[in-house]
């Protein structure tokens, strides 16, 4: 049995099939939902149906503090190696959204993310910056991250890269660590 995304490559999953290994595609999950949706297929994958409805189960209990939150929305940025800002749609928007923060890449229309140069992030002036892990050694992609004019900026949020791209139930801590960094925010306004 192989696990892949909806985007893996089709040659690679057409030649698995033919050789007679099963390949179940799954949604990269844009959304809390999908999240779910993703604990319960793989429940179905594995014949393990009971304990997916249960794990589905708890994410949605432990989901639904955040839900319909309605107080101040500290204006947050997410910014990646290449100065990829993530948009409101993608999961790490959705995961901003949930934690009550307002992502500016709204601002700009953009829904599922793009390039932004760092100029233009430092003049939106975000409450809160979160930037991409760095991975070790040397990538001129993720040269931006470590760019002085940052330092200005509010970087927080204790996340790793794992936190924002998978649809698993792992984004729940995310959503947690940030509703957190939010309540700081807020109390520390004046």
């Amino acid at each position: 049995l192989v696990l892949a995304d909806e985007w893996s490559p089709g040659a690679t999953v057409s030649m698995l099939r033919r050789v007679g290994i099963e390949v179940v595609q799954f949604s990269p999950g844009t959304t809390m939902d999908e999240v779910r949706d993703n604990i319960l297929k793989m429940g179905e994958v594995l014949g393990r149906e009971d304990q997916a409805r249960r794990l589905a189960a708890d994410y949605a209990a432990a989901l639904a503090p955040f839900a319909g939150y309605d107080g101040p929305r500290p204006r947050a940025a997410l910014y990646f190696a290449n100065g990829y800002l993530a948009g409101v749609n993608s999961l790490s928007g959705r995961i901003v959204e949930a934690a009550g923060f307002a992502n500016i890449a709204g601002e700009r229309g953009l829904d599922y993310g793009a390039t932004v140069p760092l100029e233009e992030l430092v003049m939106a002036a975000p409450d809160l910056v979160i930037v991409g892990g760095r991975d070790p050694g040397q990538s001129r992609a993720e040269e931006v991250l470590g760019h002085p004019a940052l330092r200005g900026l509010n970087l927080g949020a204790d996340l790793t890269d794992a936190d924002w791209t998978c649809a698993t139930p792992h984004v729940l801590g995310a959503v947690g660590r940030l509703a957190g960094v939010r309540r700081d925010l807020v109390e520390a306004a004046p």
